[in-house]
């Protein structure tokens, strides 16, 4: 079979791979993209974003009502569908399929080819055809998979991750979860609600550790409400005892916690095995990520890797902004340098975690920046009041000139109502712009305008200027 030759290459159709494939398609590159799976769209779509927040949105309907039966004394009864859970998610996973479909990519021009690759040189892929494919340049966007952590005697029991649980045959009754980071809290959360129960093992003293700790705090606090938390512990083995399993856990104290079933969210480890990395030169991490620059390049100047494969922000958005950068470099040859500043995430669970920028703790040890804290509860504002909120905090931080360099919440639908931050330290805003701005009352986004409020009186307060202005309204009035 004759070899083709390509400008550009992408190995793997996710986010980041999707982006740099249409991006330098449209730009006149002439375009391959390889994948192994049977449809585009990766992880995210397939396993990941896209049927986990259809799988919790079914879980936040379950629970809003079973809300409104209790405080309006109704009844409800029965058990949920599963069966029904299940096809709801199939149903979205479809629904934006249809946006990543072949065909849509195959109309930019560009080849794709739904089989495995390998590289066989650093300008080379062998298909599994057994066909070749020779780029100028290389994009690994490959993306990464579930780590399976050893538990002893793992196969006692059905385990699932988040790329299989929503293909389970039937509801768990009882469900241990490995790890308390976003992936598993979403799922174990949905579980509860839909009819599990759920308890938790973290080798870590609290849930989402590397959130903002109070906001870490206040989520954990509501989501005990469901599930049961073991912190500092970790799952070793199982063992059958009178026909029954049990988790067995180290840690603090050893614990035997009875269970049909596993969920496994211990992190994710990069796909980068097996696709001949090293007949190409690229240089990998003991983790297995792919060591990048600035510029997303590897240690092969004209291979570039993005998203899950180079082990850095574990996000769809974050892979589709190093795509857009790949584009700049290896469509134009320029030298722009990736730019994490400004990079959002949320969780979501009920309530919902938004993360932007540096944590208060971290911003304490910044060299030369005097930090300062804006804090306010939702019960500073009436939209939080009126709909019964208990959660909602937000902590915004900013140097001693008024920059943005740190923005977390936790409440319900917190990634909504805190983009307007990520907007404003995008476009280099101080957060006292906020107080100009006009909200519809009564508006969730209002608790930012709050903050900003604090900031003017803290700076007029503590001003000279107050003094002076004192001495005017006396004298006028």
């Amino acid at each position: 079979m004759p070899q083709i030759d390509y400008d550009l290459i992408v190995l793997g159709g996710g986010s980041g791979g999707l982006t740099v494939a249409s991006g330098a398609a449209q730009f006149g590159m002439k375009t391959a993209l390889v994948d192994d799976r049977k449809n585009l769209g990766g992880e995210c779509l397939h396993a990941g974003c896209i049927p986990s927040k259809a799988f919790v949105t079914v879980g936040r309907e379950m629970q809003n009502a079973r809300r409104a039966a209790e405080e309006f004394g109704l009844k409800m009864s029965g058990d949920a569908d599963f069966d029904h859970v299940k096809e709801r998610v199939r149903n979205a996973v479809a629904d934006v399929q249809e946006l990543d479909d072949i065909s849509e990519f195959e109309a930019l021009g560009i080849d794709v080819y739904m089989r495995r690759g390998e590289f066989m040189d650093p300008h080379h892929l062998y298909l599994e055809d057994g066909s070749v494919i020779g780029g100028k340049r290389i994009v690994i966007a490959t993306g990464s998979s579930p780590n399976v952590p050893p538990i002893e005697n793992l196969k006692l029991l059905p385990y699932y991750t988040n790329e299989t649980i929503f293909e389970a045959e039937k509801l768990p009754k009882k469900l241990v979860c490995v790890g308390g980071g976003p992936v598993g809290m979403e799922l174990a959360q949905t579980l509860a609600r839909i009819g599990s129960s759920v308890t938790t093992v973290d080798s870590g003293d609290r849930i989402f550790s590397k959130e903002e700790k109070e906001i870490a705090e206040r989520a954990q606090k509501e989501l005990e409400k469901e599930i049961h938390f073991i912190p500092n512990s970790r799952v070793v083995r199982l063992e059958e005892d009178n026909g029954r399993i049990y988790a067995v856990t180290e840690g603090e104290t050893e614990r035997r916690i009875e269970a049909d079933a596993l969920l496994l969210a211990a992190g994710r480890v990069p796909n980068t095995n097996n696709i001949g990395l090293e007949k190409a030169g690229v240089r990998v991490r003991k983790d297995r990520s792919i060591d990048v620059s600035s510029t997303l390049q590897t240690s092969v100047p004209h291979i570039y890797a993005v998203g899950d494969a180079s082990g850095g922000y574990m996000f769809t958005h974050a892979a589709g902004m190093e795509g857009q950068t790949v584009v700049s470099n290896a469509v134009f040859g320029l030298r722009r340098k990736i730019n994490y500043n400004a990079l959002p995430w949320a969780y979501y669970t009920e309530p919902e975690i938004f993360h932007l920028g540096v944590t208060e703790e971290e911003a304490k040890r910044l060299e030369g920046v005097d930090a300062r804290i804006y804090r306010i509860e939702g019960k500073q504002v009436d939209r939080f009041l009126a709909e019964g909120d208990p959660a909602p905090l937000v902590k915004i931080i900013t140097d001693q000139k008024g920059n943005i360099i740190g923005a977390h919440a936790v409440g319900r639908h917190a990634a909504d109502w805190m983009q307007q931050v990520t907007a404003a330290k995008t476009w280099k805003k101080k957060l006292r712009s906020f107080s100009s701005i006009v909200y519809p009352y009564p508006a969730h986004g209002d608790i930012v305008k709050k903050a900003a409020d604090e900031y003017w009186r803290e700076a007029l307060f503590n001003s000279p200027v107050n003094k002076v202005l004192k001495k005017y309204v006396a004298w006028f009035r």
